[in-house]
């Protein structure tokens, strides 16, 4: 796992300066397309705790459960940090399917995972594409705060 040691959001933002610009690129789209969904830092979660380890900048907020009975706040769309790329994370479905199927290979990603996707360069993505995606994830969001719940539990 690539260990970003940053405390706070504009330490996040700083923490590789060579990715710096690509970073508040992406976060002046999200924040433009999804308005409602606050910026944050998420900084990751204690080995035993639910959710991932990794601090991220988070982009709205929901409060999920594991198997264990523990639960967490995540974030709605997260943006981390990675060796060689960056990776961003959504928790919300449509009809039952992450709803990063319905945008892969064409946000111009370098790979994309279980509800995510990943790039090296904001200057290589289809910004459009991606607009649509976070648009399409801040609504399905709103309409129903409890849609990342049902993506986490499996149902």
């Amino acid at each position: 796992m690539f260990n970003v040691t940053a405390g706070d959001l504009n330490a996040y933002f700083g923490f590789d300066p060579e990715r710096e610009p690509d970073l508040k690129k992406l976060d002046g789209l999200i924040r433009s397309a999804a308005p409602s969904l606050k910026c944050y830092f998420h900084e990751g979660k204690r080995a035993g705790s639910a959710g991932m380890r990794m601090k991220m900048i988070g982009y709205g907020k929901f409060r999920y459960s594991i198997k264990s009975g523990k639960s967490t706040d995540w974030p709605v769309i997260g943006v981390a940090l990675q060796k060689n790329y960056i990776s961003v994370y959504f928790s919300v479905t449509i009809d039952g399917h992450p709803i990063v199927d319905c945008y892969k290979g064409k946000l111009g990603e370098k790979r994309s995972g279980k509800n995510n996707f990943s790039f090296a360069r904001f200057d290589e993505l289809k910004s459009g594409e991606v607009v649509k995606l976070v648009v399409e994830t801040a609504k399905a969001f709103n309409r129903d705060p409890e849609n990342p719940v049902y993506y986490r539990e499996g149902s």
